[in-house]
């Protein structure tokens, strides 16, 4: 009898697959949005009249990338304001900010951001570096990890903030000799100023998810988790724009939501975030996800760690850090959210921060059992040796930023020195975590660093960032490349609750993207220089000729 034709074949392979059972293949056949069949030369056979034939000519076809913690919203919305992620030193910065003020005149306010703490002294821009660049408006411009803001003196003024002003809970107002602010804000801080700024209209955040999507599907990527959904500090719910491209048609990725934990309340937040996992369900979109961030970054001190840090002179300091959730209050509020079903997406980034959502996982596990609502944590830039074990144990899913995880100006000029060489020693320890058997997925953080999946696998094979020349940062680190395409395909699939995605198997759905070639074939430190030629979610074409 003969076999009804595929709508799609892409043959000549070679395929990746991530599935176990067959791990590489040259043909694959899609019918409707799933895959048909696997295999090599009998999956030509289903090739009809009407067939679409895609001949990858040796050119790499693999699961289409996910990426478990990221931003598009805002990233999007950022592309169209003061954007100096590209910029890498203070003079450039500054004529930067000018160029786009002088550039853009009637705007109330100077916003965006995206730049390098360590292309200041010390990675602590001032006001009066701003006021040269701005001197008529105010502006705000938060940095890469967006944990601080770079404000002007008419921002401060504005915002009613001088030596008086006392530190948020949450965050600290930079100060010089005098007490005087020195323009940077840190953490809880920023909001002082940025509840000041406009507001964004929901046709804003709907044209940043949808250029952010075109850049996204651009690197190949199929599916996400949107790291913050609801209203943070004076970041606006992106939730709108989300419903609104869901509804219409124009949201073409699978997007998992991760609905903010307010951390200045307690339980009685949950039934909202209930309520709102049931509003925000739709066809392509759905949250069922809750982000916790339980500490801030080292760079700024706010991590959380398990021992003091250095100063400058490598003597600890009264410093470990902030842990914004009391932790014996994090493993009720897990706890309550776990037996609700809800997955917890925790930002913890130091080792006592990872503890305390390890414990918080323990506590729900205990109380509830191993349910199947996999938990993630994300970051993990020190994790303590005892600790990593634990992640397998609880199934927890360990959540990696691979583009973090090399020697950079940030990493050896504001981080290592304060954190000393032994607990330096404990970064990002991936190969560390997957002997262990824990489950990996991947992320960027975007716009918090670049959303290229190819840059991330490429820097946590080599621990070396891309097109960078400095030494492998702890090479012990280092993870092969089938377990790196693993974590931007089967591990973030996992994360995100897409089963039916992150692998290339016959019921699979067709989400797919086509290098411009074989990974395998070319040496490791060529991964960055690849290509993405085509993505395709459902069967359907979303980027490509």
């Amino acid at each position: 009898m003969p076999r009804t034709p595929a709508d799609l074949v892409l043959t000549g392979g070679p395929v990746h697959t991530t599935d176990a059972a067959r791990t590489r293949a040259t043909t694959v056949a899609v019918t409707g949005d799933r895959i048909t069949a696997v295999g090599h030369d009998e999956v030509r056979e289903l090739i009809g009249p009407r067939t679409e034939v895609v001949d990858l000519a040796g050119r790499l076809l693999l699961p289409g990338f996910q990426d478990a913690h990221i931003h598009p919203v805002t990233a999007g919305q950022e592309l169209a304001q003061c954007n100096l992620t590209d910029v890498k030193d203070a003079t450039a910065t500054i004529a930067a900010v000018r160029g786009y003020a002088d550039a853009n005149p009637d705007r109330e306010w100077i916003t965006g951001g995206g730049w390098s703490m360590d292309a200041f002294d010390g990675g602590a821009p001032t006001r009066q570096q701003l006021d040269t660049a701005v001197p008529d408006r105010p502006a705000c411009l938060v940095n890469r990890d967006h944990h601080g803001a770079w404000v002007n003196s008419r921002a401060l003024a504005l915002a009613g903030i001088d030596r008086h002003t006392p530190d948020p809970a949450d965050g600290r107002i930079e100060r010089d000799d005098r007490g005087e602010p020195t323009g940077l804000l840190q953490e809880g801080a920023m909001d002082l100023v940025a509840r000041h700024t406009p507001r964004s209209t929901a046709a804003d955040r709907l044209a940043g998810l949808l250029r952010a999507q075109r850049r996204l599907h651009a690197y190949g990527i199929t599916a996400w988790q949107d790291a913050i959904v609801g209203t943070y500090g004076s970041m606006d719910d992106v939730a709108d724009a989300y419903l609104t491209a869901d509804r219409d048609g124009s949201l073409t990725a699978r997007v998992t939501g991760a609905l903010w934990w307010d951390r200045e309340h307690g339980s009685e937040q949950i039934p909202g975030l209930v309520a709102r996992r049931e509003e925000l369900n739709g066809r392509n979109f759905r949250a069922g996800s809750v982000k916790i961030m339980q500490d801030g970054v080292a760079e700024t001190g706010t991590a959380a760690l398990l021992t003091p840090y250095l100063d400058a002179c490598g003597c600890a300091t009264a410093n470990s850090g902030t842990s914004f959730v009391d932790p014996v209050e994090l493993r009720r509020y897990v706890t309550e959210l776990d037996a609700l079903r809800f997955q917890t997406h925790f930002h913890a980034l130091g080792d006592r921060a990872v503890r305390e959502a390890l414990d918080a996982v323990e506590a729900a596990r205990t109380a509830n059992g191993h349910t199947d609502t996999r938990p993630h944590l994300a970051h993990l830039q020190i994790v303590h040796p005892d600790d990593i074990p634990r992640f397998r144990a609880l199934g927890a899913t360990a959540n990696i930023q691979p583009l973090w995880a090399a020697h950079e100006p940030q990493m050896d000029e504001l981080t290592i020195p304060f954190l000393g060489g032994e607990r330096a020693a404990l970064q990002y320890p991936f190969a560390a975590l997957l002997r262990s058997g824990a489950t990996v997925a991947a992320g960027s953080d975007w716009p918090v660093s670049s959303a290229d999946p190819l840059h991330g696998i490429h820097t946590a094979v080599n621990r070396v960032a891309p097109g960078g020349d400095s030494p492998v940062f702890l090479p012990e680190q280092r993870i092969t490349l089938t377990e790196a395409l693993a974590a931007y395909t089967a591990g973030s699939a996992y994360v995100n609750h897409l089963d039916d995605t992150g692998s290339i198997r016959a019921g699979a759905l067709a989400d797919l993207v086509v290098l411009d070639r074989d990974l395998y074939a070319a040496p490791p430190e060529e991964i960055a220089e690849a290509r993405v030629l085509a993505t395709y979610v459902g069967g359907r074409r979303v980027y490509g000729d």
